[in-house]
């Protein structure tokens, strides 16, 4: 499998240590002090529980014989087939909501919106 790095190109799937889930990026805080129900079930959850998703999926990938980077691999896991790779700190960043909601609006008077 080739991985088209986002810096250094194409490169091939041995270079790379695969890591899990791209949802580890997620972690929430760990439980300190008197912790409640809440936080240690969702601490509990993120340490032992993992999904086995068929399809597209988004995976963890760290470059460990290239230049060490975190790599988010969007990629079917029947097929294969890489959709998409960012660099993890890309994709930890919160992304705008570029998309426009499908309004139609009534033009003002004036001819002008």
């Amino acid at each position: 499998m080739i991985i088209p790095h986002p810096l250094l190109g194409p490169r091939d799937a041995s270079e790379f240590t695969y890591l899990g889930d791209a949802s580890l990026l997620l972690r929430p805080d760990a439980p300190v002090g008197d912790p409640t129900t809440q936080t240690m079930t969702a601490f509990h959850d993120y340490i032992h529980l993992r999904d086995n998703p068929h399809g597209v999926h988004r995976e963890l990938w760290f470059h460990e014989q290239g230049d060490r980077s975190w790599l988010v691999v969007t990629r079917h896991v029947s097929s294969h087939e890489i959709l998409s790779v960012e660099l993890a700190s890309e994709a930890k960043k919160p992304r705008k909501n570029t998309s426009k909601a499908n309004v139609k609006t009534k033009p003002q008077k004036g001819g002008k919106r």
